[in-house]
């Protein structure tokens, strides 16, 4: 199938496929006119793509991470190094959200200290 099938198949944009491509995660043959020729396992390979970008993960890790995908779920093998960097990736996550609620407590701290002020005048804070 023609680059513009897939995209219609997976409504994924084509430049997308195109950068999926240059990120070596999809492989497309080249016809005689030139032309991209997908597989017919590149629509499940275009959803696991998206599904594991919708993991957080980056565009090198679902390269290493790929190979050992099955079924649009995408289902992993499991292995010791693709669960250490899956759980190097959850990790991480979990260091932003804790950084992201550290800020929202202090942003929420000034909010209530400000608030309990009594303004000592009515003009702007710039004045």
């Amino acid at each position: 199938m023609l680059i513009g099938e897939l995209s219609r198949r997976t409504k994924v944009n084509a430049h997308q496929l195109r950068y999926y491509e240059a990120q070596g995660l999809l492989e497309p043959g080249r016809g005689a006119n030139g032309y991209r020729e997908y597989g017919a396992e590149a629509p499940t390979t275009v959803i696991q793509i998206r599904r594991l970008l919708e993991a957080g993960l980056s565009t090198e890790e679902i390269a290493v991470l790929l190979p050992c995908a099955s079924g649009s779920a995408p289902e992993l093998e499991p292995c010791p190094e693709l669960l250490d960097m899956l759980r190097a990736r959850l990790r991480g996550l979990d260091d932003h959200l804790d950084m992201l609620a550290r800020t929202r407590q202090t942003l929420l701290d000034y909010i209530e200290v400000t608030e309990r002020r009594e303004p000592a005048y009515a003009g702007d804070c710039g004045d």
